[in-house]
């Protein structure tokens, strides 16, 4: 394990670069802007994780596809079993934002949201 890292910080635009210093518990943290570059850099060295957001097939709307998001972080290291999971899924409209589209995906406790209404054309 290298004892010292940098971590950039992405909670906000600034994009601080955070140095850790892993010598010695507790961890020391410097670069940081503000409280919560620590917490983000702990948590990305210790167990990385991520929002995803993407899109999935719909049938019966006016687009192809709905745009989801998780309802909370997903493990970096699942989130490729995510994508896969979701490229076969479909739904049909309509379907309305914030709808839960898959419950408790992969076992992971994290749903999958739909972001957009999306109403039912009719032909």
């Amino acid at each position: 394990m290298n004892e010292l890292q940098e971590v950039i910080c992405i909670i906000c635009p600034k994009g601080c670069h955070i140095e850790v210093d892993r010598r010695q518990e507790p961890w020391e943290f410097s670069g940081n802007s503000c409280k919560r570059g620590p917490i983000y850099a702990q948590k990305e060295l210790t167990a990385p994780s991520r929002m995803l957001t993407t899109t999935i097939a719909i049938k019966g709307a006016i687009v192809p596809r709905l745009p989801v998001v998780t309802s909370s972080d997903v493990p970096k290291e699942r989130m490729m079993d995510v994508m896969k999971a979701l490229a076969k899924t479909q739904v049909d409209a309509p379907i309305k934002v914030g709808d839960v589209i898959v419950s408790n995906i992969l076992d992971l406790g994290v749903d999958i949201l739909a972001t957009r209404t999306l109403e039912r054309i009719s032909h």
